[in-house]
């Protein structure tokens, strides 16, 4: 029931010639009147077809949301009509002619604007190029502020919980023992299997421990334990961030003024970066298990022979390499999967691109990091 004072609110039309006047009457208020019905807008524009409507506010009362919410309805279903009716807005106020020009880019009943022009091929490819340099700028400063921070824990000077350390470090460390293991132990039983296979046509089947250790002390532990800690571990590093991102709890964080860097990121490059060279070994012992398996049982070979030969095969300088790889695979990883996670958007389905960003970028990244190892091994001589 309207309270006492206020006109019920109505509207009255008169056509003159192709002109169709559209008066409002009364108090247009939401609270007390409501809004007005999608049946009363088809039936004013159903009068007016083959016209322009001309609105009238002069004997317009009070008014709120509710008239504004009908001239939008209003000019949508107008432009929407075969052909569409053109509507004369110079009767309305000019309060209720800015608060409809707000409202238009939310509910998209306007007409659309001029077409943007199409950017030339200069334009994309530089866009592009800009985009990565970007890219390579933020990264850069990712590595920068980690070796800063880095350094600052070390001195007990900044706000990581070590806490927060022990369980990433759980997490990337003894959980993935067993996929760690799984996955080193098939790569090094198929590098054996291949290795015999083409050895033994030339009598040199004995070289296939010489093969397996080498190929996974200095290369495969290494790589096949980051890949699979970027597919196991910097896609969840990512996913969470982005969630916490979508959560608004990254934002809390800020406004508490609690370093968001050395809250999140720190303790996730830590641990992975601690965990690393450990898995790298782990990893190490199962690729030689699966390779020294297959060779004594494709070959014959003694075991004595077998771990006599690999002995001599792998030398410390192939761990130190090893061990180096992991730590550096380790930081990518760690960086990587935070890094897109910090970027994300907000919604859900943000965090799953943020994930499977992070995992494609972790592996392309240890691919090409490892490709500069071997450009620097091969010039050191090593």
């Amino acid at each position: 029931m309207a309270a006492v004072g206020l006109q019920p609110p109505g509207w009255h039309m008169d056509r003159q010639g192709g002109v169709v006047a559209l008066e409002l009457t009364g108090d247009w208020i939401a609270w007390e009147t409501g809004v007005r019905s999608a049946g009363e807008v088809h039936a004013i524009l159903d009068a007016a077809e083959g016209g322009t409507l001309r609105i009238d506010m002069s004997r317009l009362g009070g008014w709120d949301s509710a008239l504004i919410a009908f001239l939008k309805m209003l000019g949508g279903a107008a432009s929407s009509r075969t052909p569409p009716i053109r509507i004369d807005d110079a009767g309305l106020s000019a309060t209720a002619a800015r608060l409809l020009a707000l409202a238009a880019p939310a509910g998209g009943a306007t007409a659309a604007g001029p077409a943007k022009p199409r950017s030339s091929l200069a334009t994309k490819v530089g866009g592009r190029a800009f985009d990565a340099w970007a890219t390579v700028v933020e990264a850069a400063e990712l590595v920068g502020l980690t070796a800063l921070r880095g350094g600052a824990a070390l001195g007990g000077r900044t706000r990581t919980r070590a806490v927060d350390v022990f369980q990433l470090v759980h997490e990337a460390g003894a959980g993935a023992l067993g996929i760690v293991a799984i996955v080193n132990g098939l790569v090094g039983a198929i590098l054996a299997f291949v290795g015999a296979v083409q050895l033994e046509r030339f009598g040199a089947g004995i070289y296939v421990a010489n093969l397996v250790g080498i190929a996974v002390v200095r290369e495969m532990a290494a790589i096949v334990t980051a890949i699979v800690m970027a597919g196991r571990t910097g896609g969840a590093y990512a996913a969470h961030l982005a969630t916490m991102q979508g959560n608004e709890e990254i934002d809390a964080l800020n406004v508490l003024g609690i370093p968001v860097f050395d809250f999140l990121v720190l303790p996730r490059v830590t641990a992975l970066v601690a965990m690393m060279p450990l898995l790298y070994l782990y990893g190490c012992a199962f690729g030689l298990l699966g390779g020294f398996i297959v060779s004594i049982a494709t070959l014959d070979l003694t075991s004595v022979s077998f771990l006599e030969q690999l002995r001599g095969a792998v030398t410390g300088t192939q761990f130190e390499i090893g061990l180096v790889k992991s730590v550096a695979f380790g930081a990518l990883v760690a960086l990587a999967g935070c890094r897109i996670g910090l970027n994300a958007g907000r919604s859900a389905a943000d965090v799953g691109r943020a994930a499977t960003a992070a995992v494609v970028a972790g592996i392309v990244g240890i691919i090409a990091l490892d490709a500069v190892f071997a450009v620097c091994a091969n010039a050191l001589g090593i």
